[in-house]
């Protein structure tokens, strides 16, 4: 197999930026790399975005969802030319799961209580409905409290919002159910409870490593990303 384009796909209230030191790496060492943009209006409606982007490829593809986004690659690594899934800190939804289904089974982490909920008005292709951003002043605690603080500020202030709908839309296929999958367990997340992402990454029999890291794994370690990167990139091209 030639070598695979790398996707990366960010997740809730951030952007394709969040993974700038994992892309400018890959870049560095040659390897064929996009960093997608998540509109993170639905579930199913972001996944259909995301598989747009895969099929456009030509060639095979390995797809890396961080946080929501995990969720995204759940539905759109369905896609004939994906051929492995990599979590970060990620939702591995089950074919008919939701968000929250899935978290409601696990104690809440610091996340819920710190999100901040605003209507947003209908548009040509949507109704009214809510969009979800973290508090800025709880932002780097909850999110990622071993990153530079400079940089988590700025962060917190340009958040891309998720739409509450896209918490209760069910995953309409499992793509780990049919590709290799590898994840990577935060195991000082206080985003994502770590047994949430512990649970779904052992139903999806992916090969899990555990790394202490807060919920931004890409940026507070992005050198132990960029070389599980290139291992599963070996693995994929033997």
């Amino acid at each position: 197999m030639s070598s695979p384009t790398i996707v990366l796909v960010h997740g809730a209230f951030a952007d394709a930026s969040s993974y700038s030191p994992v892309t400018s790496a890959l870049l560095v060492k040659g390897l064929p790399v996009l960093a997608v943009a998540v509109p993170n209006r639905s579930l199913l409606g972001d996944a259909a975005s995301v598989r747009a982007v895969i099929e456009s490829i030509d060639g095979p593809v390995l797809l890396i969802g961080h946080s929501y986004g995990g969720a995204v690659i759940t539905v759109a690594g369905d896609a004939e030319n994906v051929v492995g899934l990599l979590y970060l800190a990620g939702y591995a939804l089950e074919e008919g799961e939701s968000l929250a289904q899935l978290q409601g089974g696990f104690p809440d982490s610091d996340l819920p209580a710190a999100l901040v909920q605003r209507p947003f008005p209908a548009t040509g292709d949507s109704s009214d409905g809510i969009d979800v951003t973290v508090d800025p002043d709880r932002f780097a605690a909850v999110v990622g409290a071993d990153v530079d603080p400079k940089l988590m500020a700025v962060l917190a202030v340009s958040q891309r919002p998720l739409a509450a709908v896209a918490f209760s839309e069910a995953a309409p296929v499992a793509a780990w159910r049919s590709r290799p999958t590898w994840a990577v367990v935060c195991t000082s997340d206080t985003a994502i409870n770590p047994d949430v992402q512990r649970f779904g990454y052992q139903r999806a029999g992916a090969t899990v490593i555990e790394i202490d890291s807060s919920h931004l794994v890409m940026l507070s370690r992005p050198d132990d990303v960029v070389d599980l990167i290139e291992s599963i990139v070996a693995v994929l091209t033997r």
